[in-house]
């Protein structure tokens, strides 16, 4: 089978290739290699695929890769919350116009394989809460008053606390940054395409996605990233709110292997599917697990330090449940938490500068 992969020089997209070469497709890929990505050619580009220079805003490039291709995995996309809303024009181009651009290029050359979107648990906004009687209640935006005060739990419309309980895909979406709402525009475009083309659209939502590979020093990378360069500098990692937001940590392998289970399996599988452990954890069991492996491998001992502080953007607690993926995909997260951890405390991290 010919895949057109997108973004596939990055950190996700790179371990896609990788398990499509290794099990014998023709691997085209589709990346900017911009400089402000990749300073310098990433060394573990796999000789086995083929490597196409250029933008995801180009239409042109789209149409010539896609004709032919039997797949697409659409991973190319700007992460991250960002730094501010100046931010917002890049991250409308490219995610937002970057997937239109293949869109288009798709619908004129009359494709119909299968389209594979990284998504994002982002989609979400905050995660699903239940009351103290177990009813599902919507829990709104987080006011500023309340982060300034250091009151970090969302609590329900009578003010008493909500708990949080696993998102499942039926969930509805309430996209609370500039990078959430271009990700679930992502989503209503390949779906828009689906609808009118026949095309199998799988939208992977991942959640927080960890392993070798991943940038170092920069504001659009995951919390894992933050965490482990800051180590890398010497410095404690700096952990916002109290620390006890929860997520979903899943390892860059196991979220390879979700793609390749929607390009591959017998049937097409269409929606969207959480990519995720099962395992929810708080951020600040990530710093410390990370530390603890840092402290391993180097003897540099340093702890997280909790500051405080918020980012508007940010929601409270989402972490997923994996049923649909595991029941309708076959897919279910392998690799273990510790482990994991343990090898991304020391793996090289790509460079950005």
């Amino acid at each position: 089978m010919r895949v057109l992969v997108t973004g596939g020089a990055g950190f996700i997209g790179s371990h896609v290739v990788d398990l499509l070469v290794d099990d014998g497709h023709d691997v085209v890929v589709l990346d900017s290699l911009s400089r402000e990505v990749h300073p310098v050619r990433p060394d573990y580009l796999n000789p086995g695929a083929s490597y196409v220079k250029d933008s995801v805003t180009d239409t042109e490039a789209w149409r010539r890769l896609v004709l032919g291709s039997d797949a697409v995995c659409h991973q190319a996309a700007r992460v991250g919350l960002g730094v501010d809303f100046a931010d917002v024009l890049d991250y409308v181009s490219d995610n937002d116009t970057g997937t239109a651009a293949g869109l288009w290029a798709m619908h004129r050359v009359g494709f119909a394989g299968r389209l594979v979107l990284a998504s994002s648990m982002v989609v979400y906004g905050e995660g699903r809460y239940v009351d103290g009687s177990g009813a599902t209640v919507a829990a709104p935006a987080r006011r500023v008053e309340d982060l300034e005060a250091g009151r970090w739990e969302p609590l329900g419309p009578d003010g008493a606390p909500l708990r949080p309980v696993p998102v499942p895909e039926t969930a509805a979406t309430d996209p609370r940054n500039v990078y959430a709402a271009t990700k679930l525009h992502q989503e209503h475009l390949c779906s828009a395409f689906g609808r009118e083309s026949g095309s199998p659209v799988t939208m992977l939502r991942y959640h927080n996605v960890y392993g070798p590979r991943m940038p170092r020093d920069t504001p659009y990378a995951g919390v894992a990233s933050l965490f482990r360069s800051a180590l890398e500098r010497g410095e404690r990692p700096r952990v916002f709110e109290d620390g006890g937001q929860l997520r979903d940590f899943v390892h860059v392998r196991d979220v390879a292997r979700a793609n390749v289970a929607a390009l591959t399996s017998p049937e097409p599988v269409e929606g969207p599917f959480n990519v995720c452990s099962g395992e929810p954890r708080s951020v600040l069991d990530m710093a410390e697990a990370m530390c603890d492996a840092f402290a391993a491998s180097s003897g540099h001992d340093v702890r997280p330090e909790v500051v405080g502080g918020y980012r508007l953007g940010d929601v409270r607690h989402v972490f997923a449940s994996p049923d649909r993926a595991r029941a309708v995909l076959g897919f279910e997260a392998t690799e273990p938490f510790a482990a994991g951890v343990t090898e991304f405390a020391t793996a090289p991290l790509r460079r950005t500068t």
